[in-house]
């Protein structure tokens, strides 16, 4: 069990049954963690690189009107 970084509600997750770099989800606020280490148990929100992609996409599109 560990404790959701975002929203801090529990996680059931068994340190025994993943491995570091796995995802995992927070079944609350749907935020994505991936596995940094597992004694102890740590966790590091994934962070949404296709929004961010979308973001530089959509602003290289409304500048660019030659």
């Amino acid at each position: 069990m560990v404790v959701c970084p975002e929203c801090e509600s529990d996680i059931d997750v068994d340190q025994d049954e993943v491995e570091e770099g796995e995802i995992v989800s927070c079944p609350e606020c749907g935020s994505d963690f991936e596995v940094v280490t597992t004694e102890p148990l740590e966790l590091s929100k994934v962070e949404e690189e296709e929004d961010e992609d979308l973001e530089e996409e959509e602003e290289s599109e409304d500048g660019d009107y030659s």
